[in-house]
């Protein structure tokens, strides 16, 4: 998932409470390096395990796991930048950042013709597997910016402005397409929805959680059904590693993973397949850069900056032409990928660049919403600091709510898109096609996750009313732009009341209706959407006994009323 790492992700569920909690992880991160923890952390997507767990390679000892900076010296001198004074970026041990690392020579610290240095720009990385917060990297000076996963970022900002700092996200470095999912052994867990009643592993607070609430949030079950998932959170210092342990032992249903405990997961267990993942979701989970406001702000460091996301986006091309050579970035540059290497092979490592997109120009123009279209990156930040506040993730539940828009400088990508005639050309134009034939294979299989909406219609018509068409603005689109690569079955859908041919004629006009909307008003392309008038032979509620699911008749009736968007995966 974009991208806390094994060990980030596992210890993230702490670190959100401020710096006391961080400074007492690193102490529990410390114990588990010199073998006195259990298993690996999510801060290095590690994927190291119990040793229960088969196929992972052992836990770095810490005289070989990359040491944290400690804070940083005065500057030996010159400008933010320089080869004195060089911009100095906290990363985790992950393969979103291959190309940053390949730019940077395969150094941590640039190298004599590298790519960032052709940009005019000296960087290093500090690895901090142990992933202190935002406001501890920037009041110890340790580096002027950090990597943070979008939905991570939301549920840290308004921490970092308790604190009396802030900062931005100055540009998308990747996005998970595949590479954070919800998976299953047993073959009767085939969609979302068949979840109810079962039990999921996964870390509290992180993308994973995010990910599955979403999902379950937008599903068709009822609210006892939705009631009825376990959720069974892993201890944070087992990581995704004993995420994967719980589910290859058979002591979960399902869980929720990213790479690459992800792959080993998928690879290990026998029946392992994946219900829902970012494959489709796949403008959900995105990893950015944030930046110290106050460095941000300085006019004298507009050029390192500036060049800082140039050589990044260049070394993104680079990955792309010569994969390999990303590959021997992360393992001339992370102990971490040494040991996965040598354990799983490099082409393992290959593998895992298949899940996720490295972001480069034209994916920031079009993530951000620089070329027209919708800001994902805003809509992100939006839904996340929704779901980790009511889930309790915040250290402040009072904190302030941050407009999307005051996280975020675009001025660095949008100098550079300024430049480029080709990069707003091919921002402008779809990230995915669509076809009819395409779209009947993927109506052969069972829908991943179907999201019922209730739109008004007056009675007996198929017309949407001002009522109905806000209704799809809040509701629909944005469960269509979160499926960026899905296909979707939109079916109306009425109760058993009332003629049954009438039902079935008028269920489908309404499902045209949407369709029409959808496709007019929002620019969705039509070959995307199969229509279906279900009448009242697909219910949701069974009417004859609404009591099972806590419902009187009428409310039962009208849940089965619905417009329902089904996605399906290509």
């Amino acid at each position: 998932m974009a991208k806390l790492t094994p060990l980030a992700k596992g210890l993230v569920t702490l670190i959100i409470l401020g710096g006391t909690a961080a400074a007492a992880w690193h102490l529990g991160v410390k114990d588990m390096v010199q073998g006195k923890g259990t298993g690996s952390s999510t801060a290095t997507n590690t994927p190291t395990a119990p040793a229960a767990t088969p196929g992972a390679p052992a836990q770095p000892s810490a005289s070989t796991m990359p040491a944290a900076t400690p804070a940083a010296s005065a500057p030996r001198g010159g400008a933010l930048g320089s080869a004195g004074n060089p911009l100095k970026v906290s990363i985790v041990s992950f393969h979103g950042y291959a190309p940053a690392l390949l730019a940077n020579g395969k150094s941590l610290k640039t190298a004599p013709g590298s790519i960032f240095e052709r940009n005019g720009v000296h960087v290093e990385f500090v690895i901090q597997d142990d992933i202190p917060t935002l406001t501890t990297i920037f009041e110890s000076k340790t580096a002027q910016c950090a990597w943070r996963t979008s939905d991570f970022w939301a549920q840290e900002q308004p921490n970092l402005r308790n604190s009396g700092h802030d900062g931005r996200a100055i540009m998308i470095v990747d996005n998970t397409q595949g590479g954070d999912a919800i998976i299953a052994r047993d073959p009767k867990i085939q969609r979302v929805e068949d979840l109810g009643g079962r039990s999921i592993a996964l870390l509290q607070f992180t993308p994973s959680d995010g990910m599955t609430i979403d999902a379950i949030e937008n599903s068709s079950m009822t609210a006892r059904a939705k009631s009825s998932v376990r959720y069974v959170y892993i201890n944070a210092e087992e990581g995704t590693a004993g995420v994967r342990a719980a589910f290859s032992a058979g002591n979960v249903d399902a869980a929720a993973l990213w790479d690459p405990d992800l792959s080993l997961a998928l690879k290990s267990t026998p029946g392992a397949h994946v219900v829902y993942s970012t494959k489709t979701a796949t403008n959900l989970i995105y990893d950015v850069i944030v930046c110290d406001q106050r460095a941000l702000a300085e006019p004298a460091n507009e050029k390192a900056f500036q060049g800082f996301v140039a050589g990044w986006l260049e070394g993104v091309d680079a990955a792309r032409k010569a994969p390999d050579e990303a590959v021997d970035a992360l393992v001339r540059t992370e102990e971490f990928f040494t040991l996965l290497a040598k354990d799983q092979g490099r082409d393992f490592v290959k593998g895992l660049f298949q899940n996720l997109v490295w972001t480069g120009l034209e994916d920031n123009a079009r993530i951000l919403g620089l070329v027209g279209g919708t800001n994902h990156y805003e809509r992100v930040y939006r839904r996340f600091d929704g779901i980790y506040r009511r889930a309790g993730a915040l250290a402040n539940p009072n904190s302030p709510v941050i407009a999307p828009q005051d996280s975020v400088d675009t001025r660095f990508v949008r100098n550079l898109l300024a430049k480029s005639q080709a990069a707003q050309q091919a921002a402008a134009k779809p990230e995915f096609t669509f076809s009819e034939g395409e779209r009947e294979q993927a109506a052969t299989r069972e829908a991943s996750v179907t999201k019922p909406v209730t739109v008004s219609f007056s009675t007996g018509s198929a017309d949407l009313t001002k009522r109905a068409q806000k209704t799809l603005d809040d509701e629909m689109v944005p469960f269509v732009e979160n499926n960026g690569s899905a296909y979707f079955e939109i079916s109306g859908n009425t109760d058993s009341t009332g003629s049954r041919e009438t039902n079935m004629r008028l269920s489908r006009a309404r499902a045209q209706a949407v369709v029409d909307y959808l496709v007019s008003q929002w620019e969705f392309e039509r070959a995307r959407f199969r229509i279906v008038g279900n009448g009242p032979d697909k219910p949701i509620c069974a009417e004859g006994n609404a009591q099972a699911e806590g419902l009187s008749l009428e409310d039962c009736r009208a849940l089965n009323r619905t417009t329902r968007a089904a996605v399906l995966a290509r």
